[in-house]
């Protein structure tokens, strides 16, 4: 270790050394050859440390010139930021208006399907009231028009029932909560029963359950389930959309069969929703949600394709038959003609008179007996 001292010094000395004589040098060179040989070759000796040395803090220097050259930079940038974050901030409350936006387009598209009157409202508030595990607080109330069992939706379909409805707010139970039960029935067919939610408590998420009343109906996945309305509309209006069958559950031996049912509203961005003021006329059927045909509709409709499929066959192998030996359709065969002397022929013969019976053979002696008694009195 001290050899090792030793040596660094020893080096360190003669690079001053040798950097004195260089200096010394070259003040006092005046044109003497010796002196500027030695410069020169001093000057190629060190001409590499000084070039890396150049480079290594050439970023340095610009930052530390560019610092210097422009007075208040650090408040240009401060002012920047702020500038930058302000546009930030207003980008984000655009997308939120334009969401916005969208879903009360939704809502009122809805709205008018199933000729419902409604009080668009906003959620503002997903809170816990004791005896309920899913609700949320809307800022509309009694004086906008809203009271206790009315039916609340959104663009996709039903959200809940008005549970308490104050001065300018209102409370609303999904139909997530544990304790929520809405009537239901199968789009497309007359297969009634319940929905029930499956959140026990906040923060907690079950699927939701579909009890069919007829443990002999026929259930598949991918069934839509409307609400079937309630007695006097509350608090459960009809024709709203709930959910799509996400999985039926055998149990032989059950007095019903059950399924789960997967919402079609996205309960984690509840923003704008709509309370149901005054229920429609009549029931909206199947009018509010997209046409999914039911059993029946897909049997008939794979029935009449295979039909459809089955005709076309039959004309294709026909149409190739009457290429296959060369003969051309007949003209003039025009249907089912009798050939009957009373009765006008309904072949149409182009090569023909008209007249001719419906054999389709357009003979000339028949033609002139079907004109004449046409012209003859009855």
């Amino acid at each position: 270790m001290l050899r090792e001292n030793t040596r660094s010094r020893f080096i360190l000395g003669l690079l001053l050394l040798v950097s004195a004589v260089l200096i010394v040098l070259d003040s006092r060179s005046d044109g003497n050859p010796v002196i500027g040989t030695a410069r020169t070759a001093g000057q190629m000796a060190f001409a590499p440390i000084s070039t890396a040395v150049s480079t290594l803090t050439a970023p340095i220097t610009d930052a530390y010139r560019a610092l210097a050259a422009a007075p208040g930079a650090s408040e240009r940038i401060e002012e920047l930021q702020a500038r930058n974050t302000e546009l930030t901030r207003e980008l984000a409350a655009r997308d939120r208006e334009r969401e916005r936006s969208d879903d009360l387009a939704d809502l009122l598209r809805l709205a008018s399907l199933g000729d419902y009157e409604i009080v668009p409202a906003q959620a503002v508030t997903r809170l816990t009231v004791q005896g309920y595990a899913d609700t949320v607080t809307l800022d509309v109330g009694r004086r906008d028009g809203v009271d206790t069992e009315m039916t609340v939706l959104n663009g996709d379909g039903l959200v809940g029932r008005v549970t308490e409805a104050g001065e300018t707010t209102s409370t609303v139970r999904l139909v997530t909560d544990g304790s929520s039960s809405v009537g239901a029935r199968l789009a497309g067919s007359k297969e009634i029963g319940v929905v029930s939610g499956g959140a026990q408590a906040v923060g907690t998420s079950a699927p939701m359950r579909f009890e069919l009343l007829d443990a002999t109906a026929t259930v598949e996945k991918g069934e839509q389930i409307l609400s079937l309305g309630s007695h006097d509309n509350a608090p459960y209006v009809p024709g709203v959309p709930i959910g799509a069958v996400s999985e039926v559950h055998d149990t032989p031996g059950a007095l019903s069969r059950t399924a789960d049912v997967e919402p079609v509203v996205d309960f984690s961005r509840l923003d704008v929703v709509g309370v149901v003021v005054a229920a429609p006329e009549s029931d909206p059927r199947d009018s509010v949600p997209p046409s999914v045909p039911g059993p029946d509709d897909r049997a008939e409709d794979a029935a009449r394709d295979g039909a459809d499929q089955e005709a076309a066959a039959d004309q294709e192998a026909d149409r190739e038959a009457d290429q296959g030996t060369g003969q051309e359709p007949e003209q003039g065969t025009g249907g089912e003609g009798t050939g009957a002397a009373d009765e006008p022929g309904t072949g149409v013969d182009t090569d023909e008179p008209p007249g001719g019976t419906g054999d389709g053979s357009g003979a000339g002696d028949t033609g002139p007996l079907g004109r004449e008694n046409e012209e003859e009195p009855s």
